[in-house]
This record gives structure tokens, C-alpha cells and sequence, in this order.
């Protein structure tokens, strides 16, 4: 890889993961507190979509796809040995990205279907430009990480369209929730036992993690099966035994990682909870069907759980090791993943006052906003200046994501 010191623009345009991953977190910050106020009455939204649709769109396609942006735009360069996108062509991205949000929330005034063609537009750039990264790269084995952000770009159209035509995006969500849980799946299944593998032998321990094997390839299979099933026909007994067997698989998986080794390392621990709540979250769509569980309990627990945690976790790791700071949570960012896991378990209860007169639904979104703020006042800093230590020239070569 070429050296990249030469770069003498804007620190936060000097990665991929700067931007997005500060953009993504104040987005979080702001979007949700928003939602409430609308959900109360005591906001007007002046957007395309539904009230409920705009909701679950933004935290989908607007917060998850700046993450997942800003995870790729940093791994790229390490899979391919590139130079990482930068300056200029990574400014403009973002200033789509961020054109996106102001149209959704009804803010440029323009039409539904020019409002889709502008949100659209990223995820097709952000295709676009990995693809031919890794194509230059000659990097043949991650083109398969294209396949799901891509479909998550298709997902995106389809739910302007279903909203459209159709007045509310209901197959859309359910999507849209099952591309990113899946990325999850992809991507988690080789970061967190490589992360876990190097932390224990670090420590001395003998007993590894599982490495992947056609076990995992199963799982994959049946996790994709049960996502599309509950993304067409959530209510079908089909569907959920076919979720409550991924869930199953995917527990299993997470038992082969050696979980409770990593208690001491609050960081590490954090990814392994994260990927907890996706078995978590398709046993619980695997109930609904049969009557056992509300949609909106399995729902939350894949998004604001599973997606959430795993964002949030990933976003935290990434941006230590890739500014130079510690691989330590602190105290800081230990409490902001805690307050994450409460905004889970005060959402799943619904309407339901809680404590002190506060429902379910308000006290999940004081503990979500609550839990980015923390991120944003302590990484924010990080995010904007320089690395600290030398500068590498290279980087070492990610986990492969298939």
C-alpha cells in the first residue's frame, strides 16, 4: 500500500470511518429524540413517508448505512492494499449522505420521487465505489460483500416505492432489518472470534475459539432462509419455525466463540453481547406466529439490540485502534453500551409505565440518546483530529469477510 502520510487535507476526511461513524452517531443522537417528540404530537414531520415509516427508515437506511459505509470505506483498503478513500471524493459522499437525511425529514421540500432518487443515490455510490476497490484490487474473495449492500441499496428503493404506492412500508422494514442483521451474521462471524482468538492468546490461553467451518456455513444458510421467510410472511408457522431454528443455530455459533472468556475485557465482551441479541431477537420473531410475542418485541430487540449493539461496538473498537488510543471501553463507553442494552429491554415492554410516570417507549429513547451522547462527547474528539503515534503504512490485512 502506498504510504499515507502525504494527506494534508481535513482530518475528518482522511478515512472512511470518520465521517460516517461521526455522522452516524450524532444522527442517532438526534433522530430518536425527534421520533418521540413526533410520536407525541409535538413535532410535525413535513417528510415523504409516514411518521412510523420515516422512523424506521432513517435508523435503517439513514444511521446503518453510514455505519456499514464506514466500516467498508476503512477494511477496503486492508483487503485490497489500496490507498483508502479520502479528501474530496469521500467530502462529497458524505454531503450526499447528510442531503439524504435533510430530504427524508421533508427539509429540501422536494417530491417523493426526487426525495427517493437523492437517498438512493449513496448506497449506490458507496457499491460503486468498493466495488471498483476491490475489483482494482484484484481482492476476488470480498466481492461477495457486495452482494448484501447491495441489497440493502434495493432495499432502500423498495421501501420509497412500497411507500408510495402502497401508503406504508411494512415488507420494506422487515427488509431492510433483515439485510443489516445479516451483515451481522456475515461480518460478525469473523471479527468476533478473530478479536477473541488474539485477545486470548495474548493471555496465555490454550482453548480457542472454533475457527469457521461448514457448521457456520449451515448457520449462514438457515439465518438467510429465516430472514427472507419473516421479511414475506412473518406470520406464517413456516416462517417461524424456520426463525426459531436459525436462533437456535446462531446461539449455538456464539457458544463455539468462547464468550465467557472475555468477561475481563469489557470492549471484547461487548461484541459478543451484541451478536447474543440476534438469536435472541429471531427466536423471538419465531414466536410470533404462534401467537407468543408481539412483532414490535422482535423487532426491536433485531434493531435497536442486534444492530444497534453491534454498530455501537464496532464503531467503538474501530475508532481506538484506528486513532491510535488503547483498545480500552473506560468507563465512558461502558456505560453507553449499557444504556444501550436498557433501551432494549425498556422498548420491549412497550406503553407500559415504568418508572417515575415513564413509559417503555420514552424511557428506550432517553437510554439510546442517553448512550450516544456518551459516544459522541467521547470519541467525537477522537474522530476529528489526528491519529495518534506513527502513522502505518499499511495496515494489517482484516479478517475476510466470507
Amino acid at each position: 500500500m502506498a504510504a499515507r502520510t502525504d494527506y494534508t487535507g481535513p482530518v475528518l476526511f482522511s478515512f472512511g470511518f470518520r465521517p460516517f461513524f461521526l455522522g452516524a452517531c450524532i444522527f442517532a443522537l438526534l433522530a430518536i429524540p425527534a421520533w418521540l417528540l413526533i410520536w407525541r404530537g409535538e413535532l410535525e414531520y413535513s417528510g415523504p413517508f409516514l411518521p412510523s415509516d420515516w422512523h424506521v427508515h432513517e435508523m435503517i437506511f439513514g444511521y446503518g448505512a453510514a455505519v456499514v459505509a464506514g466500516f467498508l470505506f476503512t477494511a477496503v483498503p486492508n483487503w485490497t492494499g489500496r490507498m483508502p478513500a479520502r479528501g474530496l471524493p469521500l467530502a462529497l459522499l458524505s454531503g450526499l449522505w447528510l442531503l439524504g437525511r435533510l430530504a427524508m425529514a421533508g427539509w429540501l421540500k422536494l417530491p417523493a420521487l426526487g426525495v427517493m432518487v437523492l437517498d438512493c443515490a449513496f448506497l449506490a455510490a458507496v457499491v460503486a465505489m468498493i466495488a471498483r476497490e476491490i475489483i482494482a484490487g484484484e481482492n476476488w474473495r470480498n466481492l461477495k460483500v457486495l452482494v448484501p449492500v447491495t441489497l440493502l441499496g434495493v432495499a432502500n428503493a423498495c421501501f420509497h416505492i412500497e411507500a408510495m404506492t402502497e401508503g406504508a412500508a411494512d415488507v420494506s422494514r422487515r427488509l431492510g432489518i433483515a439485510v443489516l442483521i445479516f451483515l451481522i451474521m456475515l461480518i460478525g462471524g469473523r471479527i468476533i472470534p478473530s478479536f477473541t482468538r488474539n485477545w486470548l492468546a495474548k493471555h496465555g490461553a490454550t482453548k480457542m475459539p472454533v475457527t469457521f467451518s461448514q457448521f457456520d456455513a449451515v448457520t449462514l444458510v438457515f439465518g438467510a432462509a429465516a430472514l427472507a421467510a419473516w421479511t414475506a410472511a412473518p406470520w406464517a408457522v413456516l416462517s417461524g419455525a424456520l426463525l426459531l431454528a436459525a436462533g437456535l443455530l446462531h446461539a449455538v455459533r456464539l457458544t463455539r466463540w468462547r464468550s465467557l472468556a472475555t468477561l475481563p475485557d469489557p470492549l471484547l465482551l461487548m461484541l459478543h453481547l451484541a451478536y447474543a441479541l440476534v438469536p435472541a431477537g429471531l427466536i423471538a420473531a419465531g414466536g410470533v406466529p404462534f401467537g407468543l410475542l408481539e412483532p414490535a418485541v422482535a423487532a426491536h430487540i433485531l434493531s435497536i439490540g442486534a444492530i444497534g449493539g453491534m454498530t455501537l461496538a464496532v464503531m467503538m473498537r474501530a475508532t481506538m485502534g484506528h486513532s491510535g488510543r488503547p483498545l480500552v471501553a473506560g468507563p465512558a463507553l461502558t456505560v453507553a453500551f449499557m444504556l444501550l442494552l436498557g433501551a432494549v429491554a425498556a422498548r420491549v415492554t412497550g406503553s407500559e409505565e415504568l418508572v417515575a410516570g415513564l413509559d417503555g417507549i420514552t424511557l428506550s429513547a432517553g437510554l439510546w440518546t442517553a448512550g450516544f451522547a456518551l459516544m459522541v462527547l467521547k470519541t467525537g474528539p477522537w474522530l476529528v483530529t489526528r491519529r495518534l503515534g506513527p502513522k502505518k503504512v499499511s495496515g494489517k490485512p482484516a479478517p475476510a469477510a466470507s
